[in-house]
């Protein structure tokens, strides 16, 4: 606890807790070689919190109705125990990027171990997700391929970092 409350005394609270807040994003299907793995890359590298992308196989053989129920499950079994969860759905809230900083902002300096968000397969996510996530969050009404969703929500997480630490890479 000394050390704790040295580094904290030494380099500030924002910054001990933006070291401990972990981000994690469950996604159904797995990405081999594309250029838009390379902007997710590229984004989640410069985050100042620790991220680990968590491939899941979708079980292709079973119909939409199975298959969205099956990868519920396979995404809830792979949740981060004392992680908040955020499914991504188009049926969730809208956020400006300030209102997403503000958002990740609050649950960082609560002192949250970590985020989990929730990347469904093609048929979208289960009721059982929808449930039991945290909070549902939409990129807009429009489809998206799953890539797309990664590299994006990678750019949004950027840029939250962005406006709370004040660099000026966000304008609005």
């Amino acid at each position: 606890m000394k050390v704790l409350r040295l580094f904290s005394s030494t380099f500030g609270k924002t910054h001990l807790l933006s070291y401990l807040m972990r981000i994690t994003i469950l996604a159904i299907g797995r990405v081999r070689r594309d250029p838009i793995k390379q902007v997710y890359e590229d984004f989640i590298l410069r985050l100042p919190w620790p991220c680990e992308l968590k491939e899941i196989q979708n079980p292709k053989v079973l119909s939409g109705r199975q298959r969205k129920h099956k990868e519920a499950k396979l995404l809830i079994d792979a949740l981060p125990q004392k992680s908040f969860s955020i499914a991504l759905d188009k049926r969730g809230h809208l956020l400006s990027s300030e209102a997403f900083a503000k958002k990740i902002g609050f649950l960082r300096d609560d002192g949250l171990q970590g985020i989990t968000f929730l990347i469904g397969g093609a048929d979208g996510h289960g009721e059982a997700i929808l449930k039991k996530a945290d909070f549902i969050l939409s990129l807009g009404p429009m489809v998206w391929p799953h890539l797309f969703v990664r590299a994006m929500l990678a750019e949004q997480l950027w840029r939250a970092s962005s406006i709370l630490s004040g660099h000026p890479y966000h304008r609005t």
